[in-house]
């Protein structure tokens, strides 16, 4: 399975994830009676966040000067403390969690539910674990400690 470690940019990952959400709500059981303003106005809130989280990610990286491609992590020049990665190590791919829970919560489908944990759950194993596993080597202590003081996610 390492053979995926690295391999499929996550926006894609997240783009081939709320595909299968949409599908699996087109025609695989009951919607949820939601009221269009909650499905909508929430879908939208969760995006909103799911957008700041990424560009908040992206525009710490580039104050930092390094490289905001994630297939690329032994070209980072830096470990990014500041900003949102105070709160989060994962900032843009926290972004398209939620960005995938405002779609899940358009579509009011059960089984679009699924999508995001099982995003959060490729993610971490393919991009994140093998990101981490660079950064350890590459900036030894520093990372460490600040893997020690802030969340993976949330």
């Amino acid at each position: 399975m390492s053979a995926l470690e690295l391999k499929i940019p996550p926006p894609l990952v997240a783009a081939i994830t709320a595909a299968a959400m949409v599908s699996a709500s087109l025609g695989l059981g009951p919607v949820l009676a939601l009221p269009a303003g909650v499905r909508v106005g929430g879908a939208l809130v969760l995006a909103a966040v799911g957008v700041g989280c990424d560009l908040a990610g992206l525009v710490a990286f580039r104050r930092a000067k390094t490289t905001v491609n994630p297939m690329a992590p032994h070209t980072s020049t830096h470990v990014v403390t500041t900003g949102i990665y105070r709160i989060t190590r994962n900032p843009m791919y926290l972004g398209l969690v939620f960005i995938l829970l405002g779609l899940a919560l358009y579509l009011a489908a059960p089984w679009a539910l699924l999508g995001p944990p099982a995003f959060a759950a490729y993610i971490t194993r393919f991009q994140i674990l093998p990101e981490e596993r660079v950064l350890t080597e590459r900036f030894g202590a520093a990372y460490t400690a600040y893997r020690s003081q802030v969340r993976r996610w949330l």
